[in-house]
Protein backbone atom coordinates (compact mmCIF):
# COMPACT_ATOMS: atom_id res chain seq x y z
CA UNK A 1 0.00 0.00 0.00
CA UNK A 2 1.36 3.17 -1.40
CA UNK A 3 1.16 5.97 1.28
CA UNK A 4 0.22 9.91 -0.12
CA UNK A 5 3.30 10.82 2.64
CA UNK A 6 5.40 9.16 0.20
CA UNK A 7 5.72 11.85 -1.61
CA UNK A 8 6.89 14.37 0.44
CA UNK A 9 9.76 14.21 2.68
CA UNK A 10 8.79 16.29 6.10
CA UNK A 11 11.49 18.64 5.82
CA UNK A 12 13.61 19.99 2.47
CA UNK A 13 14.95 22.95 0.57
CA UNK A 14 12.28 24.21 -2.25
CA UNK A 15 13.76 22.89 -6.11
CA UNK A 16 14.88 26.20 -6.34
CA UNK A 17 17.02 25.91 -2.74
CA UNK A 18 15.60 29.54 -1.64
CA UNK A 19 13.03 28.47 1.01
CA UNK A 20 11.76 25.18 3.43
CA UNK A 21 9.66 23.10 2.53
CA UNK A 22 7.56 21.23 5.72
CA UNK A 23 4.38 19.26 5.94
CA UNK A 24 2.63 21.07 8.47
CA UNK A 25 1.73 18.54 11.26
CA UNK A 26 -0.72 20.49 12.90
CA UNK A 27 -2.98 19.92 10.41
CA UNK A 28 -3.00 16.24 10.26
CA UNK A 29 -4.45 13.95 9.54
CA UNK A 30 -7.41 16.60 8.51
CA UNK A 31 -5.24 18.12 6.28
CA UNK A 32 -1.99 17.06 4.13
CA UNK A 33 -0.41 20.61 3.41
CA UNK A 34 3.06 21.77 2.41
CA UNK A 35 3.88 25.51 3.87
CA UNK A 36 7.03 27.52 2.94
CA UNK A 37 10.02 28.84 4.96
CA UNK A 38 11.53 31.71 3.83
CA UNK A 39 12.25 34.08 7.07
CA UNK A 40 13.95 32.77 10.77
CA UNK A 41 10.65 34.03 12.00
CA UNK A 42 8.86 31.40 10.56
CA UNK A 43 11.58 28.77 11.19
CA UNK A 44 11.45 29.52 14.65
CA UNK A 45 7.42 30.20 14.29
CA UNK A 46 7.23 26.52 12.51
CA UNK A 47 9.45 24.51 15.57
CA UNK A 48 7.73 26.10 18.62
CA UNK A 49 4.10 25.69 17.23
CA UNK A 50 4.87 22.42 15.92
CA UNK A 51 4.34 22.74 12.47
CA UNK A 52 7.59 20.88 12.37
CA UNK A 53 8.52 18.55 15.29
CA UNK A 54 10.53 15.26 16.47
CA UNK A 55 14.07 15.57 17.15
CA UNK A 56 15.88 14.79 13.72
CA UNK A 57 13.16 16.57 11.84
CA UNK A 58 13.79 19.96 14.02
CA UNK A 59 17.35 19.34 14.00
CA UNK A 60 17.11 19.51 9.71
CA UNK A 61 14.89 22.25 9.45
CA UNK A 62 17.01 24.23 11.88
CA UNK A 63 20.36 23.36 9.90
CA UNK A 64 17.95 24.73 6.56
CA UNK A 65 16.84 27.47 9.02
CA UNK A 66 20.63 28.46 9.38
CA UNK A 67 20.98 28.46 5.83
CA UNK A 68 18.35 30.57 4.60
CA UNK A 69 18.08 33.05 7.36
CA UNK A 70 21.99 33.74 5.38
CA UNK A 71 20.97 33.46 2.08
CA UNK A 72 18.16 35.93 2.42
CA UNK A 73 20.30 38.81 5.19
CA UNK A 74 20.37 41.96 3.82
CA UNK A 75 22.34 43.01 6.74
CA UNK A 76 25.78 44.93 6.37
CA UNK A 77 27.17 43.26 9.10
CA UNK A 78 26.44 39.57 7.61
CA UNK A 79 28.23 37.62 10.02
CA UNK A 80 26.88 39.11 13.08
CA UNK A 81 23.03 38.78 11.25
CA UNK A 82 23.93 35.07 10.74
CA UNK A 83 25.33 34.57 14.09
CA UNK A 84 21.99 35.93 15.87
CA UNK A 85 19.51 34.08 13.38
CA UNK A 86 21.33 31.07 14.31
CA UNK A 87 20.92 31.79 18.51
CA UNK A 88 17.40 33.10 17.60
CA UNK A 89 16.42 29.45 15.83
CA UNK A 90 18.50 27.80 18.56
CA UNK A 91 15.71 29.02 21.15
CA UNK A 92 12.85 28.16 19.68
CA UNK A 93 12.80 25.09 21.89
CA UNK A 94 14.84 23.73 25.01
CA UNK A 95 14.55 20.09 25.36
CA UNK A 96 15.66 18.37 21.66
CA UNK A 97 19.42 18.88 21.34
CA UNK A 98 19.52 18.08 17.75
CA UNK A 99 18.32 21.24 17.48
CA UNK A 100 21.53 22.54 18.99
CA UNK A 101 23.35 20.01 17.83
CA UNK A 102 22.08 21.36 13.89
CA UNK A 103 22.42 25.10 14.78
CA UNK A 104 26.19 24.60 16.63
CA UNK A 105 27.37 22.11 13.53
CA UNK A 106 25.85 25.32 10.88
CA UNK A 107 28.00 28.03 13.38
CA UNK A 108 31.16 26.15 13.48
CA UNK A 109 31.07 25.88 9.60
CA UNK A 110 30.08 29.72 9.16
CA UNK A 111 32.81 30.25 11.40
CA UNK A 112 35.66 28.23 9.57
CA UNK A 113 34.50 30.69 6.52
CA UNK A 114 34.59 33.39 8.29
CA UNK A 115 37.11 35.65 6.26
CA UNK A 116 35.78 34.09 2.74
CA UNK A 117 33.12 36.12 0.51
CA UNK A 118 29.64 36.24 1.44
CA UNK A 119 28.76 33.77 -1.04
CA UNK A 120 31.44 31.36 -0.36
CA UNK A 121 29.56 31.06 3.29
CA UNK A 122 26.00 31.00 2.27
CA UNK A 123 27.76 27.85 -0.21
CA UNK A 124 29.06 25.82 2.47
CA UNK A 125 25.93 26.88 4.89
CA UNK A 126 24.27 24.93 1.72
CA UNK A 127 26.15 22.06 1.38
CA UNK A 128 26.08 21.70 5.46
CA UNK A 129 22.66 21.30 5.65
CA UNK A 130 22.45 19.19 3.15
CA UNK A 131 24.72 17.11 4.51
CA UNK A 132 22.80 17.07 7.85
CA UNK A 133 19.31 15.92 5.60
CA UNK A 134 21.13 13.21 3.88
CA UNK A 135 22.50 12.00 7.32
CA UNK A 136 19.43 11.85 8.85
CA UNK A 137 18.02 9.24 6.52
CA UNK A 138 20.75 7.20 6.41
CA UNK A 139 20.73 7.17 10.12
CA UNK A 140 17.20 6.33 10.31
CA UNK A 141 17.72 3.33 7.61
CA UNK A 142 20.59 1.79 9.69
CA UNK A 143 18.15 2.21 12.47
CA UNK A 144 15.61 0.02 11.07
CA UNK A 145 18.10 -2.27 10.09
CA UNK A 146 19.39 -2.83 13.49
CA UNK A 147 15.82 -2.34 15.79
CA UNK A 148 14.75 -5.11 13.21
CA UNK A 149 17.22 -7.51 14.09
CA UNK A 150 16.03 -7.26 17.76
CA UNK A 151 12.45 -8.53 16.80
CA UNK A 152 10.46 -11.62 15.19
CA UNK A 153 7.60 -12.04 13.03
CA UNK A 154 4.56 -11.62 14.30
CA UNK A 155 5.67 -9.77 17.32
CA UNK A 156 3.48 -7.21 19.11
CA UNK A 157 4.78 -3.59 19.28
CA UNK A 158 3.82 -0.65 21.42
CA UNK A 159 5.04 2.69 20.47
CA UNK A 160 4.41 6.21 21.96
CA UNK A 161 4.25 9.57 20.53
CA UNK A 162 5.43 9.98 17.56
CA UNK A 163 9.02 8.53 16.50
CA UNK A 164 8.13 8.08 13.02
CA UNK A 165 8.72 9.15 8.98
CA UNK A 166 6.64 12.54 10.21
CA UNK A 167 9.72 13.53 12.67
CA UNK A 168 12.60 12.65 10.80
CA UNK A 169 13.32 13.35 6.93
CA UNK A 170 11.93 10.13 5.60
CA UNK A 171 11.86 6.69 7.61
CA UNK A 172 11.13 7.88 11.60
CA UNK A 173 13.29 6.48 14.41
CA UNK A 174 11.43 3.86 16.33
CA UNK A 175 9.37 3.16 13.19
CA UNK A 176 12.11 2.47 11.05
CA UNK A 177 12.21 -1.38 11.90
CA UNK A 178 8.60 -1.40 11.71
CA UNK A 179 8.61 -0.18 8.18
CA UNK A 180 11.59 -2.62 7.25
CA UNK A 181 9.28 -5.38 8.58
CA UNK A 182 6.26 -4.63 6.80
CA UNK A 183 8.09 -4.52 3.83
CA UNK A 184 9.62 -7.96 4.82
CA UNK A 185 6.84 -9.64 5.48
CA UNK A 186 6.92 -9.80 9.59
CA UNK A 187 3.40 -9.26 10.36
CA UNK A 188 3.82 -7.00 13.18
CA UNK A 189 0.99 -5.92 15.05
CA UNK A 190 1.49 -2.01 16.41
CA UNK A 191 0.05 -0.58 18.82
CA UNK A 192 0.25 3.16 19.43
CA UNK A 193 -0.77 5.11 22.73
CA UNK A 194 -2.69 8.55 22.11
CA UNK A 195 0.01 10.41 23.56
CA UNK A 196 -1.98 13.32 25.20
CA UNK A 197 -2.31 15.86 25.48
CA UNK A 198 -1.43 17.40 21.90
CA UNK A 199 -2.29 13.52 20.62
CA UNK A 200 0.75 13.22 18.28
CA UNK A 201 0.39 9.23 18.45
CA UNK A 202 -3.28 9.70 17.09
CA UNK A 203 -2.81 11.96 14.75
CA UNK A 204 0.51 11.14 13.70
CA UNK A 205 1.68 7.66 14.38
CA UNK A 206 -1.55 6.29 13.93
CA UNK A 207 -1.98 8.14 10.34
CA UNK A 208 1.15 7.07 8.81
CA UNK A 209 1.53 3.40 10.02
CA UNK A 210 -2.38 2.98 8.42
CA UNK A 211 -1.81 4.85 5.40
CA UNK A 212 1.30 2.27 4.71
CA UNK A 213 -1.07 -0.37 5.37
CA UNK A 214 0.36 -1.33 8.71
CA UNK A 215 -1.73 -3.70 11.42
CA UNK A 216 -2.27 -0.53 13.39
CA UNK A 217 -4.12 -0.52 16.86
CA UNK A 218 -5.06 3.12 18.66
CA UNK A 219 -5.11 3.25 22.50
CA UNK A 220 -5.46 5.68 24.65
CA UNK A 221 -2.75 6.36 26.74
CA UNK A 222 -3.76 4.67 30.01
CA UNK A 223 -4.67 1.70 28.69
CA UNK A 224 -1.21 0.30 28.21
CA UNK A 225 -0.89 -1.49 31.58
CA UNK A 226 -4.16 -3.55 30.54
CA UNK A 227 -2.87 -4.61 27.15
CA UNK A 228 0.68 -5.35 28.49
CA UNK A 229 -1.07 -7.25 30.96
CA UNK A 230 -2.25 -9.33 28.28
CA UNK A 231 0.80 -10.84 26.91
CA UNK A 232 0.07 -8.81 23.47
CA UNK A 233 3.14 -6.75 23.28
CA UNK A 234 6.47 -8.22 22.79
CA UNK A 235 8.30 -4.98 22.67
CA UNK A 236 8.19 -1.30 23.50
CA UNK A 237 10.06 1.03 20.90
CA UNK A 238 9.84 4.24 21.17
CA UNK A 239 12.30 7.78 20.06
CA UNK A 240 13.95 10.51 22.17
CA UNK A 241 14.48 13.98 22.51
CA UNK A 242 17.87 13.67 24.65
CA UNK A 243 19.61 11.22 25.78
CA UNK A 244 22.19 11.77 29.02
CA UNK A 245 25.74 10.31 29.60
CA UNK A 246 24.60 8.07 31.86
CA UNK A 247 21.45 6.87 29.30
CA UNK A 248 17.78 8.57 31.22
CA UNK A 249 16.59 9.68 28.32
CA UNK A 250 13.99 12.47 27.70
CA UNK A 251 11.05 11.74 25.46
CA UNK A 252 7.52 12.75 25.16
CA UNK A 253 5.29 13.12 28.02
CA UNK A 254 3.95 9.37 29.41
CA UNK A 255 7.28 7.56 28.06
CA UNK A 256 8.06 7.25 31.65
CA UNK A 257 5.20 5.26 32.88
CA UNK A 258 4.83 2.85 29.62
CA UNK A 259 8.86 2.11 30.66
CA UNK A 260 7.77 1.37 34.14
CA UNK A 261 5.57 -0.98 32.92
CA UNK A 262 7.36 -2.60 30.83
CA UNK A 263 9.45 -3.53 33.19
CA UNK A 264 6.56 -4.86 35.60
CA UNK A 265 5.90 -7.03 32.88
CA UNK A 266 9.30 -7.91 31.60
CA UNK A 267 9.21 -6.50 28.47
CA UNK A 268 12.38 -5.05 26.31
CA UNK A 269 11.63 -1.69 26.20
CA UNK A 270 14.19 -0.05 23.40
CA UNK A 271 15.01 4.07 22.56
CA UNK A 272 15.64 4.54 19.00
CA UNK A 273 18.18 7.00 19.65
CA UNK A 274 20.49 8.56 16.72
CA UNK A 275 23.49 9.70 18.20
CA UNK A 276 23.07 13.02 17.55
CA UNK A 277 20.56 12.76 20.42
CA UNK A 278 23.08 11.68 22.59
CA UNK A 279 24.09 14.13 24.84
CA UNK A 280 27.38 13.03 26.69
CA UNK A 281 27.68 17.08 28.33
CA UNK A 282 24.70 16.13 30.34
CA UNK A 283 25.61 13.77 33.12
CA UNK A 284 21.79 12.92 34.07
CA UNK A 285 18.11 13.28 33.57
CA UNK A 286 18.30 15.80 36.59
CA UNK A 287 19.98 18.21 34.22
CA UNK A 288 17.91 17.93 31.36
CA UNK A 289 15.50 21.21 31.23
CA UNK A 290 11.83 19.96 30.46
CA UNK A 291 9.44 22.57 28.43
CA UNK A 292 6.58 23.23 30.08
CA UNK A 293 3.73 24.08 27.41
CA UNK A 294 0.40 26.66 27.47
CA UNK A 295 -2.12 25.43 29.82
CA UNK A 296 -4.98 25.67 26.59
CA UNK A 297 -3.37 22.25 24.99
CA UNK A 298 -4.98 20.14 28.47
CA UNK A 299 -7.90 22.65 29.19
CA UNK A 300 -9.39 23.51 25.77
CA UNK A 301 -7.38 22.53 22.68
CA UNK A 302 -9.63 19.39 21.87
CA UNK A 303 -12.82 20.65 23.10
CA UNK A 304 -15.29 22.98 21.84
CA UNK A 305 -15.95 24.20 25.27
CA UNK A 306 -13.34 24.33 28.38
CA UNK A 307 -13.53 21.20 30.08
CA UNK A 308 -11.77 22.48 32.92
CA UNK A 309 -12.79 25.13 35.72
CA UNK A 310 -11.54 28.60 34.56
CA UNK A 311 -8.42 29.49 36.52
CA UNK A 312 -7.64 26.32 37.07
CA UNK A 313 -3.68 25.30 37.74
CA UNK A 314 -2.21 23.42 35.11
CA UNK A 315 0.63 21.22 34.85
CA UNK A 316 1.50 20.36 31.17
CA UNK A 317 5.66 19.35 30.15
CA UNK A 318 6.28 17.98 26.92
CA UNK A 319 8.55 15.46 28.20
CA UNK A 320 9.53 13.28 31.01
CA UNK A 321 12.25 11.11 31.82
CA UNK A 322 12.90 7.78 31.74
CA UNK A 323 15.52 6.18 33.86
CA UNK A 324 18.00 4.65 32.24
CA UNK A 325 17.71 1.23 34.70
CA UNK A 326 14.47 1.25 32.60
CA UNK A 327 15.73 0.47 29.39
CA UNK A 328 17.16 -2.74 27.92
CA UNK A 329 18.84 -0.45 25.05
CA UNK A 330 19.23 1.61 23.17
CA UNK A 331 18.77 0.99 18.84
CA UNK A 332 21.35 3.39 17.45
CA UNK A 333 22.65 4.12 13.48
CA UNK A 334 26.03 2.42 15.04
CA UNK A 335 24.74 -0.68 16.35
CA UNK A 336 22.29 -1.45 19.93
CA UNK A 337 23.63 -0.62 22.89
CA UNK A 338 23.54 -2.62 26.16
CA UNK A 339 24.00 -1.37 29.55
CA UNK A 340 26.31 0.31 31.49
CA UNK A 341 25.31 2.99 29.26
CA UNK A 342 28.21 5.31 30.82
CA UNK A 343 30.77 3.02 29.68
CA UNK A 344 29.53 1.94 26.37
CA UNK A 345 28.55 5.28 24.90
CA UNK A 346 32.03 6.09 25.68
CA UNK A 347 33.08 3.28 23.78
CA UNK A 348 30.27 4.08 20.61
CA UNK A 349 31.72 7.54 19.63
CA UNK A 350 35.88 6.26 20.38
CA UNK A 351 34.86 4.24 17.71
CA UNK A 352 34.58 7.01 15.36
Amino acid sequence: MTSKLDNFDTVALSEDKRAIQIIDQTLLPREMKMISLTTREEVYNAIKKLSVRGAPAIGVCAAFGVYISALHSTSDDFFSDLLSAAAYIRSSRPTAVNLMWAVDRMVSVAEKNKDRLREDIVNALLSESEKIYDEDIECCRRIGENGLALLHEGDGILTHCNAGRLATVKYGTATAPMYLGHERGYNFRVYCDETRPLLQGARLTATELHMAGLDVTLLCDNMSGALMRTGKINAVIVGCDRVAANGDTANKIGTSMVATLAARYGIPFYVAAPTSTIDMSTPGGEDIKIEERDADEVTRMWYESPMAPDGIKVFNPAFDVTDHELITAFITEKGVVYPPFADNFISLFEKE
